[in-house]
């Protein structure tokens, strides 16, 4: 039976996607209005990113309204302006004298490559990902964010795989985590539970090789462009944290992350988690449960990503080379 858990599975959050019709490219919002204590942890070397510097436990803003995810490179951080621009018209927002300002931090990944590179989430993409928005479970694989995603750039993006979205979420003692991620990652995808290659950069038999093993045997990787790639995750609970704890539980998430790519936090890599504490269950969050439950839904996310990807011409997902 296929899991049909998400991140949507926390009260007080939804999620939307806008998917670009002239390339491959687009953004995902997870929206909360009525406000979420979040943190962020940046482990990538080339990050892309808007309003990351506010959530740090010493500065003043205690809530988010929303994260965006998107493609576009740095120019997909106009997509936030979108997202801001829908949530004020709802009178959500910081308070500031008369006036309303939505807090929506953002990361970006890498996807300029395929089509053309001047298409790029805009303004009007974050409005309509907010529109799209609903509690039910978010469409997976090549979608929003996701549409333009490839992972496996190793040996460079002629050897490269397909990425895509995914989510999960499990429930634990009455407290609920969940995670949605984005597979943009330069490293190979490891199922952790078999150890089994799931996808990666390809050999000359189109097939994944396996690339720590093929640089073990002394095969070096391709040049490649800093910040070509990134993985982008969310994890989210109902319990209540405070914004040291948030940053904790951001931190503790990339464990998935380490499970399922490989190599992971690179010098070509803007990975970024994220963390959303919605407080709607009222129990005090305890990270010695949290912290490893996010890493668990951070690594699902990642395998239900890339299993859901759709492949595009010269890029295979991982479904096409099953068997």
């Amino acid at each position: 039976m296929t899991d049909a858990s998400s991140i949507c599975d926390v009260p007080g959050l939804t999620v939307g996607h806008h998917t670009d019709s002239r390339r491959p490219t687009g953004c995902t919002v997870v929206l909360c209005p009525q406000g979420a204590t979040a943190g962020v942890d940046v482990r990538g070397a080339a990050p892309g990113t808007r309003e990351t510097d506010l959530l740090a436990p010493d500065n003043t803003v205690n809530q988010v309204h929303g994260l965006l995810l998107t493609g576009g490179s740095a120019f997909g951080l106009d997509a936030a302006g979108g997202v801001m621009r829908w949530l004020a018209e709802r009178g959500h927002g910081f308070a500031v004298g008369p006036a309303r300002v939505p807090i929506v931090p953002a990361a970006v990944l890498f996807d300029l490559w395929l089509g053309d590179p001047a298409v790029t989430p805009d303004a009007a993409s974050g409005y309509a990902a907010c529109e799209a928005a609903s509690r039910e479970a978010p469409t997976e694989g090549s979608v929003g964010a996701g549409t333009g995603a490839t992972l496996g750039k190793l040996r460079g993006i002629t050897h490269a795989m397909k990425g895509g979205v995914g989510t999960a979420s499990v429930t634990v003692g009455g407290v609920t985590v969940g995670a949605l991620v984005v597979v943009n990652a330069i490293g190979d995808i490891i199922d952790p539970a078999s150890g089994q290659l799931i996808a990666g950069a390809r050999g000359d038999d189109g097939r994944p090789l396996g690339m720590l093993q093929a640089m073990l045997r002394g095969e070096l990787p391709a040049v490649t462009l800093s910040g070509t790639a990134t993985t982008l995750g969310i994890v989210a609970t109902d319990a209540s944290l405070d914004k040291a704890d948030a940053k904790k539980l951001a931190q503790m998430a990339h464990d998935g992350l380490a499970r399922t790519i490989n190599p992971v936090h690179t010098v070509s890599d803007g990975d970024v988690i994220f963390s959303l504490a919605t407080g709607t269950n009222r129990e005090r969050g305890d990270l010695r449960l949290l912290g490893p439950l996010a890493a668990e839904v951070i690594a699902r996310a990642v395998l239900r990503a890339v299993r859901a990807a759709t492949g595009l011409p010269g890029l295979p997902a991982s479904t096409e080379l099953a068997g």
